[in-house]
């Protein structure tokens, strides 16, 4: 098989040895969804085994359809946060069945092959100033970097100031230092390691990094430096092979949405919910990503985004009838962006691991936070340098530019930050005179206007 005329890999500057590591990378910084989605979606009473194997063949139908037909190197799976608002806000707060949010996702969905199809993503994603986009990117680094200090428990909560550093003295005190001071240790080691390899330019830097600081984890365990506590959430960093190699059924969870609420107005505002955050999650990773990755072109458009987008929506309709929540494109690709990676290849990889993760479970579910954080928190770097592309030196731009990346990791959403940067530059520059100036598009005064209104009714 001619790999290089399926993905044009000379054309991108790339070999099949990069685009491997970088798949291997970004599926390694996503792996921990395989252990996160169970646990989150199970909440709502659904059957813990049949998730995990939803999560992951969910994720790699829509990886491999991203190679296929946009051939761009993003991976998707289960979203962060979507899967949240499904346990959290529709069935334990709403009160609706599990069942019902399943139904919510898949006409989700739906609504979102229409509207790739019919090019309104598209359109959406082109009408957004370059300066926006580049402020998306580093919004995005700021966040992501925000969660794996989160992850590593670096940055523990606060009642006072809502976030602060982890006290160590504290852990040695309460007797917690050999389950949670040591992993933040190693967490903050792994940071070190990653950053030296990547200065030295270690190729795999990313992906050496999350095996090292595991591999100390190991060691750590092994000479009862580390003793997992179960009931703070801390594991044996060990695979646990004890029950064999065995898939879970997805039996309890496939094809069960209960359409049975379609026509109520709750139903309605749900699945507006799931299709707003859904899609300017993925307008925002796919923005970010690739205007980090050089692959926008002059005039800030994503050649291929139409199979991009379409591929996000038939994962997620895929992933509703599998039974897990809304498929989305991670933002952890831009690990695998930052180890070289620029075609399908890499998401194909992905998808393939997230294939054979099935079989290896124990392995990936044994990979803790701690080990990826750094990950998280190096590629936060990287994303950061797309500030140096924003211009500073016109007011009207800079400052939306700012707002956007500031909502990011404080509002813990991608999709409130481009909120809150579209409605600053539209009436910035509407109450300055500058919109005509900067020839605004239609659909950017639509989308504050619809934007402003979710703030109003949601």
């Amino acid at each position: 098989m001619n790999l290089d005329k399926i993905f044009h890999l000379k054309e991108n500057h790339t070999d099949v040895k990069t685009e491997v590591m970088a798949g291997i990378t970004t599926f390694m910084t996503m792996a921990y969804i395989l252990a996160v989605n169970p646990n989150i979606l199970s909440a709502s009473g659904m059957d813990r085994g049949s998730v995990f194997t939803a999560t992951a063949l969910s994720a790699f139908i829509a990886s491999c359809l991203m190679a296929l037909l946009s051939n761009y190197p993003f991976v998707l799976a289960p979203g962060m946060g979507l899967n949240a608002y499904f346990t959290y806000t529709v069935v334990l707060g709403m009160g609706y069945t599990w069942q019902q949010a399943l139904a919510a996702v898949f006409a989700e969905g739906i609504i979102f092959i229409l509207l790739s199809l019919t090019n309104v993503r598209e359109a959406i994603f082109n009408s957004i100033p370059m300066n926006l986009k580049h402020a998306v990117s580093v919004g995005i680094g700021l966040f992501i970097a925000f969660i794996g200090l989160q992850n590593a428990k670096i940055v523990v909560g606060n009642d006072s100031t809502l976030v602060s550093i982890f006290s160590f003295k504290s852990s040695v005190a309460d007797g917690t230092f050999s389950s949670q001071g040591i992993t933040v240790l190693l967490a903050l080691i792994g940071i070190l390691v990653t950053a030296i390899l990547l200065a030295k330019d270690v190729k795999g830097s990313i992906l050496w990094g999350i095996l090292i600081t595991w591999v100390l984890g190991i060691i750590c365990q092994l000479t009862h430096l580390y003793v997992p506590n179960a009931d703070l959430g801390y594991y044996s960093l060990l695979p646990d092979f004890s029950n064999g190699i065995s898939v879970p059924s997805m039996a309890p969870t496939f094809m069960k949405m209960d359409f049975s609420i379609v026509f109520s107005l709750d139903f309605v505002v749900i699945m507006f919910a799931f299709l707003f955050v859904d899609m300017f999650d993925t307008l925002g990773t796919l923005i970010g990503v690739a205007s980090k990755a050089d692959m926008l072109d002059k005039d800030g458009k994503l050649p291929k985004i139409k199979g991009a987008l379409l591929s996000d929506a038939v994962g997620t309709t895929v992933g509703a009838m599998c039974g897990t929540s809304t498929v989305t494109t991670f933002v952890e690709s831009a690990s695998g962006v930052a180890e070289g990676g620029r075609t399908g290849l890499t998401s194909m990889v992905a998808g393939i691991l997230f294939a054979l993760s099935l079989l290896l479970s124990p392995i990936f579910l044994a990979i803790p936070s701690f080990a990826t954080a750094p990950a998280l928190i190096v590629v936060g770097y990287l994303m950061l340098t797309s500030v140096t592309k924003i211009d500073f030196s016109d007011m009207t731009e800079a400052i939306p530019c700012f707002i956007a990346i500031i909502a990011m990791p404080f509002m813990y959403s991608i999709s409130e930050g481009i909120s809150m940067g579209v409605i600053s530059y539209v009436v910035i520059n509407l109450i300055t005179g500058k919109a005509k100036e900067k020839k605004i598009s239609a659909l950017m005064y639509v989308l504050a206007v619809l934007f402003v209104l979710k703030y109003i009714f949601i």
